[in-house]
């Protein structure tokens, strides 16, 4: 099948890193992305492809029958992750290695999983703040009233970094400001003697800030020989933890002033 399709290696270059550009924003590791790629170039005849991909860049380049070379690059913007679009692009990908349809198809079917892609509501998330939060105020030995209030502060949090996102605060600055009203609303809501442990409140709220994921994929891409990608993410995930520490660290500095 593979011989009969007509090849539009420009089309083709524009499907090959416009899906690694989309397994990155989903969180893909960094070999997945470049084997995707790889993938995509090699079912539709391409043997001369090369990818190049760090945390917020993409390079993908090929050469066509005639010696040609081509090469697209794409800048990678903050993004977290979404296991279900990313599940969703890779299952795209095996059914495009194992039946290449024409280009135009796959596009178009690439463009439908995005289409097709749910969301929750706001107020669903907002609920998971709650109950991420309280839950972990629980965790660490807050009775049920300290529950609830560090389920305030996790909606207290949600509802910064909702505010703040659309100024184009960078997740430095929106996780610095989340700490702080995290711990601010922890004081207040103890001093209203709503809860009784202001420590496991706002330690549990805290620990949705907590950058484990980012971490966990630092940890990964050095294991997998992705030494710039992993130190990348080491330094985001240092930078997170200390943007934590300064937000609520500022505001328990005033506590006793007030």
């Amino acid at each position: 099948m593979r011989r009969t399709l007509s090849i539009n290696y420009d089309q083709l270059l524009d499907l090959a890193t416009e899906l690694g550009f989309r397994l990155m924003e989903t969180g893909a590791e960094i070999y997945r992305v470049e084997e995707s790629v790889q993938y995509i170039l090699r079912a539709y005849g391409v043997e001369t492809g090369e990818v190049f991909a760090i945390p917020n860049c993409l390079i993908v380049s090929l050469t066509d029958t005639a010696g040609h070379a081509s090469t697209r690059v794409r800048r990678i913007p903050a993004h977290g992750t979404d296991i279900s679009l990313l599940e969703s692009y890779n299952e795209f990908c095996r059914n495009i290695v194992q039946s290449p349809p024409p280009l135009e198809e796959a596009l178009k079917r690439m463009e439908a999983i995005s289409a097709r892609h749910f969301v929750y509501p706001f107020p669903v998330m907002l609920l998971a703040y709650f109950v991420g939060g309280g839950a972990y105020s629980l965790f660490f030995g807050g009775d049920w009233t300290d529950g609830i209030c560090g389920g305030l502060c996790g909606v207290a949090i949600g509802l910064c970094l909702r505010l703040l996102g659309p100024l184009g605060a960078n997740s430095f600055v929106r996780t610095m400001a989340a700490g702080a009203v995290a711990a601010l609303c922890a004081l207040v809501l103890v001093g209203m003697g709503l809860g009784h442990n202001p420590d496991f409140i706002t330690i549990g709220a805290l620990m949705i800030l907590v950058p484990g994921i980012a971490f966990t994929n630092a940890m990964r891409d050095i294991m997998a020989g992705d030494l710039t990608s992993g130190v990348n993410k080491v330094v985001e995930a240092l930078l997170i933890a200390t943007a934590i520490a300064l937000g609520t660290g500022f505001v328990l500095s005033l506590a006793p002033a007030v």
